[in-house]
């Protein structure tokens, strides 16, 4: 019988379990000793000296505890050790945005122009900035073509300022929907970069004065960030014509779900992709994809309520979502975010947090409410679904294959693997069409979000990785055939496979 020594250590108490778990129940042949100590491990190696002392070792674990160090992560093994890990040394193309987006995406597109990305990654600029003053000198140079757009949009628009493109602002390194911001002009840009040094200013007064008595930012839902610590940011246009549904109209198990939710309109959601990268290099993603609604009814970025909400913020539940709404220019810093922001973890404060997480294909049936008429009124059918599930499956794999074409900052091993959170936006294209595009990478994803009611989701997950990345690596009793001929689209283990190349061969 196979012996496998598994280093499993997470802050989090259920990723820890859900990957215990999913070793012990699908890995029956395999004798496993767990470990939670990284010293250990090391003492393991050490001993294991001799090339008759077969040593099997597993690092499933957050990033930084484990080791990288010759020989466990390096190309080339000895013959009698043999080291898999659960993440990739180096990997900033895909899951820092300002990485994935110039070096990766921007790269790429120019020397393949008809690659589907050209369709799925909305126009995107990535600056470096510490102070909003440094805008001047970016109008210039980083951001000239973005200011001609907008100087355009405004010429264009004078006489109906709602109906002008917005922009979108996202720190390029931070996570949960820190800093993202909403403008419209330049000198909204300016007034946003402005706002967050006045509030690290006030932060550094309050800090020296007294002990602060709130609780931190995120426990608050404040979206501040600090410049100077977050200088890389990208802005994109603001796709401003989301397919919009109402969750609470999804047939979720257990019968409930039929009815609408009376909040008069569909909300805005983004889809969170499980997406599993093996060796050097096979892509997979979990079909549960999920799809994870807004707070608040949708409204575009130039509309607000008449009482109007307080400054670019989460709503509450004391906000009257069916306020009369009215078309009118709003100030930067009125803006309400709720009905633009999707990501749960800004919607502690919600009644109902988990009403806002569904899987895709409980959607079948769903009223759409976009703005777009031919779609307005109709039903989200499981063709609708079909078309999105392949459009995932082509951005997941020509995203992957982009960074593979910037080595230096994404670098496969065969003796890794890797669970990514993908976040991906559906929305109506301009023959309204939908069209899948890709917002972010995120490593190590807060899967607790996906909530009690499909969290068996995420045991079908974990075991359909142990079974299609670890097993086939250490077990030499799996049957020749349990990968072989698996193709592209096709699905095994609980994954559906959207990328198979060969990047470099498995060393030792």
């Amino acid at each position: 019988m196979t012996k496998l020594v598994a280093f499993v250590s997470w802050s989090s108490e259920f990723f820890d379990t859900l990957v215990r778990k999913s070793l012990l129940k699908s890995l029956p042949g395999i004798d496993i000793t767990f470990y939670t100590s990284a010293e250990e491990v090391e003492a393991l190696v050490a001993n294991a000296t001799e090339p008759g002392s077969d040593l099997n070792i597993l690092q499933w674990s957050t990033y930084d505890p484990q080791k990288r160090d010759e020989p466990t992560h390096s190309n080339r093994l000895p013959s009698h050790l043999h080291v898999l890990s659960s993440s990739y040394t180096i990997r900033k193309a895909l899951i820092r945005k300002h990485f994935l987006y110039q070096q990766t995406f921007v790269n790429y597109l120019t020397k393949h122009p008809e690659s589907p990305l050209t369709w799925a990654v909305p126009k995107t600029w990535s600056i470096d900035i510490a102070f909003a003053d440094e805008l001047d000198e970016l109008w210039a140079d980083e951001l000239y073509d973005l200011g001609e757009l907008i100087d355009l949009g405004d010429e264009a628009n004078d006489e109906n300022p709602s109906s002008k493109r917005w922009w979108i602002l996202k720190p390029g390194m931070a996570d949960r929907g820190m800093g993202i911001r909403l403008f419209r002009t330049r000198e909204e840009l300016s007034q946003i970069f402005q706002s967050f040094e006045d509030d690290e200013s006030s932060d550094e007064e309050e800090e020296n004065d007294q002990e602060p008595s709130r609780n931190s930012e995120e426990e608050e839902g404040n979206t501040r960030v600090s410049t100077s610590q977050l200088r890389h940011f990208v802005i994109q246009e603001y796709l401003s014509a989301p397919l919009l549904l109402d969750p609470a109209e999804a047939d979720i198990a257990g019968g409930a779900g039929s009815a609408k939710s009376g909040l008069g309109a569909g909300k805005k959601f983004h889809l969170r992709v499980y997406c599993v990268a093996n060796g050097a290099l096979k892509v997979f993603f979990s079909p549960h994809v999920l799809a994870l609604f807004a707070a608040m009814p949708y409204r575009s970025p130039g509309e607000r309520t008449q009482t109007g909400p307080s400054p670019q913020h989460q709503a509450t539940a004391d906000e009257d979502p069916q306020s009369e709404v009215k078309t009118i220019s709003p100030e930067i810093d009125e803006l309400d975010l709720a009905p633009h922001l999707t990501n749960t973890c800004l919607q502690h404060d919600g009644p109902d947090t988990e009403g806002s997480v569904r899987l895709l294909s409980e959607l079948v049936g769903c009223t759409i409410y976009s703005n777009d008429p031919t779609w307005n009124g109709q039903k989200l059918t499981q063709i609708n679904i079909d078309d999105v599930m392949n459009q995932v499956s082509v951005v997941l794999g020509e995203t992957f294959t982009a960074a593979l074409a910037s080595p230096v900052h994404f670098q496969p091993l065969p003796n890794a693997f890797e669970l990514f959170g993908v976040d991906l936006l559906v929305s109506h294209g301009e023959s309204g069409e939908l069209v899948v595009s890709i917002l972010e990478l995120n490593a190590e994803p807060a899967i607790e979000m996906t909530g009690p009611r499909l969290g068996w989701i995420l045991d079908d997950l974990f075991g359909s990785i142990a079974k299609a990345c670890v097993h086939p690596y250490f077990s030499s009793s799996l049957e020749a055939g349990g990968q072989d001929g698996w193709r592209v689209g096709e699905t095994r283990y609980g994954l559906r496979k959207c990328l198979d190349v060969q990047a470099r061969e498995r060393g030792g």
